[in-house]
């Protein structure tokens, strides 16, 4: 059997460092001035030139050459010694020929530098504003649609806990990647918005085979902790999770060294994210099941004690212990209770308690209740005490 190792036991430190990887990505996109938008995004012109290899025209010339433009993005295409460039101007205002006056001026500075045939203009793009504003909100709409399916899926296929789970590890990933690449200043262009999509299904896939495995194990190992039913789980996946992303970055790291322009920054987006994928599925999404059980078995404990009935102490009031008091009003109960202590024997203790009781009784002036007649008591007691009632009846009558 494969030695288990403790994922969960790192689970806060892979907790902080996601959070703080996020933030220190967004951080550094903000101080950099936000994200670099290509032209799906926002309006502007793109125009796509050749400079004739007879002239040495490296990216630092021709953007020095375009300094009279309004903040061009320049870019290399394939090879730099093809010294084939996209120049991307955006669109400041409101301009029907802004394509044409870009791509004039572009043709003018360029031709200035280089020579006037030695410049050739391959391609011309334009975006107004109406559509790269409808493209964004389309690229948003379309994220979170597929976030929601994967949600709906994960619960149909697994429970709520899983589902959500599997959510946060999604939601974590395209998070990680947009931070990315505001920090790196990579174009985000509608392959981006690709790439983004493509991470998320990868990234699920993998969350799904691990859960998978988890819930099978949990069935097999009912007597065993959760955490460690989870950790089990992961180990038992991680050498297919490994060589499935591995086989995937080989192809995908193929497209990025032959590719150019979208299709690399497709490329590079893609590796990046499976790997962040693979993370998340290890130290994110199964981390996140575990809370989220254990905050769901608190939630049941809890509810079944408010559902318990609540049991009432009766409030007993404590009999107090029967003393013989020394200013009983009726002898014959200092003789009940003489009784009553020693239900056995009426002698000893008992006949000296009686004794005392009817001599207080007596002094008291309770002379009345002596005529009442004996108490009703037991026989031995009635017979034991008929003598001395006697003797106390004659004193009297003598006085």
């Amino acid at each position: 059997m494969k030695k288990v190792i403790p994922f969960l036991r790192y689970r806060y430190i892979s907790f902080a460092a996601s959070i703080l990887a996020i933030v220190a990505g967004f951080a550094l996109t903000w101080v950099q001035g936000g994200f670099n938008l290509g032209l799906d995004f926002q309006a502007g012109a793109r125009i796509q030139v050749k400079i004739d290899s007879s002239v040495n025209a490296p990216i630092d010339v021709v953007r020095s050459a375009l300094g009279a433009l309004e903040n061009p993005q320049i870019q290399t295409i394939g090879n730099p010694t093809n010294q084939e460039y996209a120049i991307k101007v955006k669109q400041v205002g409101e301009s029907k020929t802004f394509s044409t006056e870009v791509e004039g001026k572009i043709r003018s500075a360029l031709g200035q530098r280089f020579g006037e045939g030695r410049v050739q203009v391959l391609q011309t793009e334009y975006v107004g504003p109406r559509f790269s504003a409808d493209l964004a909100t389309q690229a948003l709409f379309l994220t979170l649609f597929a976030l929601l399916l994967i949600m709906l899926y994960a619960w149909f296929r697994f429970k709520l806990a899983y589902a959500l789970a599997a959510i946060a590890a999604t939601i974590h990933d395209p998070l990680f990647m947009i931070g990315f690449i505001g920090a790196t200043q990579m174009e985000v262009s509608t392959a981006t918005v690709a790439a983004v999509l493509t991470i998320i299904g990868y990234s699920i896939n993998d969350t799904i085979v691990v859960f998978d495995r988890i819930r099978e194990n949990a069935r097999l190992m009912r007597e065993t902790p959760l955490p460690l039913v989870i950790d089990t789980s992961i180990t038992q996946s991680l050498s297919r999770t490994i060589i499935t992303s591995l086989t995937t970055i080989i192809a995908i790291l193929a497209v990025y060294i032959f590719g150019s322009g979208d299709v690399q920054n497709f490329a590079q987006n893609v590796i990046v994210g499976i790997l962040v994928g693979t993370y998340s599925s290890i130290f994110i999404a199964s981390p996140v099941l575990l809370e989220l059980k254990n905050l769901g078995e608190k939630w049941r404990q809890k509810r079944e004690l408010g559902k318990a009935p609540v049991k009432k102490e009766s409030k007993q009031e404590a009999v107090p212990q029967a003393k013989v008091s020394t200013e009983l009003k009726k002898p014959q109960e200092a003789v009940e209770l003489a009784v009553a202590k020693e239900p056995e024997s009426a002698t000893g203790e008992a006949l000296k308690s009686a004794d005392s009781a009817l001599g207080t009784a007596r002094e008291g002036g309770a002379a009345s209740h002596a005529t009442s007649g004996p108490a009703p008591v037991a026989t031995g007691a009635k017979l034991a005490f008929t003598p001395k009632l006697s003797r106390e009846k004659r004193k009297r009558k003598k006085r």
